[in-house]
């Protein structure tokens, strides 16, 4: 486990199916990692056993819970590192927070421990992420991490009917 504060990055138990069988089937998010059709139960309870048995690198990817302790631990979102590169040493993050913990600097914190165990563990060089044009929220917590702005990919995503561009940001180690 991973942590900082009141937050604890951690692997999927059993006990996450249902959140992430929420999460994951919202379709409102779907746009975001292009999913297309739901995910079952069977689907999300044979991705949380197999986790913890790869490798992240073999995986291409890592997620973890992020657990929010203020008196008693409550899981509040998910953050994941993924298109994980090793021989150029860079990957991408994705986070996504219930609405309801918005607001309360979690997601500043869990960015926070993901990108020192990216950095100082994984030994990565490089971070990226990609925010549709017009999200604020995403674009300050990532911005006050460090991460700069290195392209707007144009209409990159398709919402409603209509085509929202994608900015890029980048955080680059100082080592």
């Amino acid at each position: 486990m991973l942590k900082k504060d009141d937050i604890t990055l951690r692997a999927p138990e059993p006990q996450d199916v249902d959140f992430l069988f929420g999460m994951e089937n919202d379709p409102a998010l779907w746009y975001v990692s292009q999913t297309l059709v739901p995910y079952s139960r069977f689907d999300l309870e044979q991705y949380v056993f197999s986790t913890g048995k790869q490798e992240p690198f073999a995986a291409g990817q890592v997620r973890f819970m992020i657990e929010w302790n203020p008196k008693t631990p409550v899981t509040v979102g998910t953050i994941d590192l993924f298109a994980l590169d090793a021989p150029n040493r860079r990957a991408g993050v994705g986070i996504a927070l219930l609405e309801k913990y918005r607001g309360r600097s979690l997601a500043g914190k869990a960015l926070d421990v993901l990108v020192d165990y990216a950095f100082n563990f994984l030994n990565l060089h490089q971070l990226y992420c990609n925010i549709e044009k017009g999200n604020e929220k995403s674009m300050q917590l990532f911005l006050g991490r460090g991460f700069k702005v290195v392209g707007t990919k144009k209409e990159w995503n398709l919402k409603g009917g209509e085509w929202k561009d994608e900015i890029m940001l980048q955080l680059v180690s100082e080592k």
